[in-house]
């Protein structure tokens, strides 16, 4: 029995920290997460590429400056990450709804 528990409790602390590292990664709910074939420094740069990205999906979308863009009708602020996949750094980009004022 006290195997079993142990077993149990393994698996819940595991379950656990998979989680978060997803959410952490940017896959929650209400998120647009992509990543791109290169490393963009610019936001000049940077933008454009998400736009054609959104729009190789598929997806109507414009940027309305300030990090700010619309994708669908719903207001989304990037959020910009390097994670490691696979141990090589990896620009991440996040695009999470904007909360209403």
């Amino acid at each position: 029995m006290d195997l079993l528990m142990t077993g149990l409790g393994i698996l819940g602390v595991i379950s656990l920290l998979l989680f978060f590292n997803n959410y952490w990664m940017g896959y929650k709910k209400g998120n647009i997460v992509m990543t791109l074939d290169e490393h963009y420094t610019n936001l000049n740069e940077y933008v454009p590429a998400i736009l054609a990205k959104l729009y190789e999906e598929g997806k109507a979308a414009h940027y309305l400056g300030d990090r700010k863009f619309e994708v669908e009708g719903k207001s989304y602020v990037l959020v910009e990450r390097t994670v490691s996949i696979g141990r090589v750094p990896t620009q991440q980009t996040v695009l999470t709804p904007e909360e209403s004022s």
